[in-house]
C-alpha cells in the first residue's frame, strides 16, 4: 500500500515544479526592459518624453533604398507644448551596392541592413527603441526589377525590421511611389524653409529630376489651378494638425538617363535587332563613345554637320516631349527649389558652385546650352551628354510652364539637412501612426 502513495507524492512534487517554473517565466516576460512594443503600438507623448519637466524627444529611421546605395537617416525631434517638431539632430550613413544588386540572393542584403541598424542603435537611448518607428522606402532601384524579385528582397528586410527592437509594421518597407517622392520633398524643403508651420511665410515649390523620372510639386493658390489639372494631380494630406493640398505629378520616363536614351534613338528594351548603335546631332560630329544604361552598352556617335548642332537638338527633343507634360500655369508665380540633376548640371555650367549651390534662371539653361552645343568639340572634360542635357531640361521647364526669366534656387542642403525626401516621409510615417 505504500507504493501508491509514493507515487502520488512524486506527482505532486511534479506538478509544483511545472506551476513554479511557469510563473518564474510569466514574471520573466514582463520584467521592464523585456516588453516589446506590438507593431500597431500608437505612438503616445509619453514614448516621446525625456523627463516630465524637460523637452520631449521622438526619433524616426528612415532607410532610403536606391539604385546605387542603401542610406540610413536617423532623425532626432524636438517636442514642445504641443508645436510643430523641431529637428534637434541628423545621423547618416550609406553603404553600397544598393538592394537591387542582391535580387538573385536576397539573403545578403541582411549584413548591410543589419549594419544600418546598429548605427540607429547606438544614436537612440534604448528605452525609446520600441517607440521609434523604422522604415525602408525602396526606389528605382527597385522599380526596375521583376515583381518577384522585388518582394523577396522587401520580405527580406521585413524579417530583420521584425526581428529588430524598433517599432515596425510590414506596411512600413515598401517600393515608394513618384508621386509621394514629390510630396515628401515638399514636405522636408518647406518645413526647412519655415512654410510648413508658419501662416506668415509662403510655401515653395520643388522640381526633382532623377535617373527615371521628374517631379513637380506645389501648393496652389488660385482655386482654379484644382478645378481645371488632372484629378489625379492633386492631392491633399495632413500633417501637424494641417490639411495641405498640393498640384503633384511624377513623369515616369522623363527623368534624364531615361530622356536621353529616347533622344538617342534608342527604347527601354533590348534593342531590336541586336543594334546597340546610336547616332545623334546633340553629340559632337567626331564623336564616338560607349554609354550604359539599365545593363545595356550602347555606342554613341554624333552625327555628320548638318544643321546648327543647337536647332538640331532641340527639335529632337521637342519631339520626345510632344505632348507628355502638362503646363501648371500657376507655377510660374511662384518660388521653387529644384534639385538632382538640375543642380548637377548648373555646376557643369558653372553657374553654380558645387558646395555652396545658388540661383539659376530657364534662360540660364537656354544660354548654356547653346554655348555648349556651339562649340561641342572644345572641351571633353564637360563630358560628351552635356549639350544634350542642357537642351532637355531647358525644354522642359519650358514645357512644364516656367517662362525664360524664371529664377529657381538650387541648394542640396538647407540649414545643413538634406533636401531629399526623407525628412518628408519620416514626418508624414510618424503623423500616420498617431492617427491610427
Amino acid at each position: 500500500m505504500k507504493r501508491p502513495k509514493l507515487a502520488g507524492v512524486f506527482l505532486f512534487v511534479g506538478f509544483l515544479l511545472v506551476y513554479l517554473m511557469f510563473v518564474k517565466r510569466h514574471y520573466d516576460t514582463f520584467q521592464p526592459g523585456a516588453y516589446r512594443q506590438p507593431p500597431h503600438h500608437r505612438l503616445t507623448d509619453n514614448d516621446m518624453s525625456v523627463s516630465a519637466a524637460g523637452p520631449s524627444y521622438q526619433y524616426g529611421i528612415m532607410f532610403d533604398a536606391g539604385s546605387t546605395g542603401t542610406r540610413i537617416h536617423i532623425f532626432k525631434f524636438q517636442i514642445e507644448n504641443k508645436e510643430s517638431p523641431k529637428l534637434a539632430h541628423e545621423t547618416f550613413r550609406a553603404i553600397k551596392p544598393g538592394l537591387s544588386a542582391y535580387a538573385d540572393d536576397p539573403e545578403k542584403c541582411t549584413s548591410g541592413i543589419m549594419e544600418l541598424l546598429e548605427v540607429a542603435k547606438s544614436s537612440i537611448p534604448s528605452y525609446l527603441w520600441n517607440a521609434t518607428p523604422v522604415v525602408l522606402k525602396a526606389t528605382a532601384g527597385l522599380r526596375l526589377l521583376p515583381g518577384e524579385k522585388a518582394n523577396h528582397l522587401l520580405d527580406r528586410v521585413r524579417m530583420v525590421f521584425l526581428e529588430s527592437p524598433f517599432l515596425f509594421r510590414d506596411a512600413s518597407v515598401s517600393i515608394m511611389e513618384g508621386t509621394d517622392e514629390g510630396i515628401s520633398a515638399w514636405i522636408t524643403v518647406n518645413f526647412l524653409t519655415g512654410g510648413l508651420h508658419s501662416t506668415n511665410l509662403p510655401t515653395v515649390g520643388i522640381l526633382d529630376l532623377g535617373g527615371g523620372s521628374t517631379q513637380i510639386t506645389f501648393s496652389p493658390q488660385d482655386e482654379r489651378t484644382i478645378q481645371t489639372s488632372p484629378i489625379d494631380y492633386i492631392r491633399s494630406f495632413q500633417i501637424f494638425n494641417n490639411i495641405h493640398t498640393v498640384y503633384t505629378h511624377s513623369y515616369l520616363g522623363l527623368g534624364l538617363m531615361s530622356a536621353r536614351l529616347a533622344i538617342l534613338g534608342g527604347v527601354d528594351a533590348s534593342p531590336l535587332g541586336g543594334t546597340t548603335e546610336l547616332v545623334s546631332p546633340c553629340l559632337a560630329p567626331e564623336y564616338s563613345g560607349r554609354w550604359e544604361h539599365a545593363d545595356i552598352v550602347y555606342t554613341v556617335k554624333g552625327q555628320k554637320a548638318g544643321e546648327a548642332a543647337y536647332e538640331a537638338c532641340v527639335n529632337k527633343v521637342e519631339k520626345v516631349l510632344y505632348r507628355k507634360v502638362i503646363k501648371a500655369s500657376e507655377a510660374a508665380d511662384m518660388d521653387f527649389y529644384a534639385f538632382s540633376y538640375y543642380y548637377d548640371r548648373a555646376v557643369d555650367l558653372g553657374a553654380i558652385e558645387e558646395k555652396r549651390g545658388g540661383a539659376i534662371t530657364v534662360a540660364d539653361y537656354i544660354d548654356g546650352a547653346k554655348r555648349v552645343c556651339s562649340g561641342l568639340s572644345i572641351s571633353p572634360l564637360q563630358g560628351p551628354f552635356l549639350c544634350l542635357d542642357l537642351v532637355y531640361i531647358s525644354v522642359l521647364l519650358q514645357e512644364l510652364g516656367f517662362p525664360s526669366h524664371k529664377q529657381f534656387k538650387l541648394a542640396r542642403t538647407i540649414n545643413q539637412v538634406e533636401t531629399s525626401w526623407a525628412l518628408g516621409a519620416t514626418f508624414h510615417y510618424i503623423e500616420s501612426l498617431k492617427r491610427h
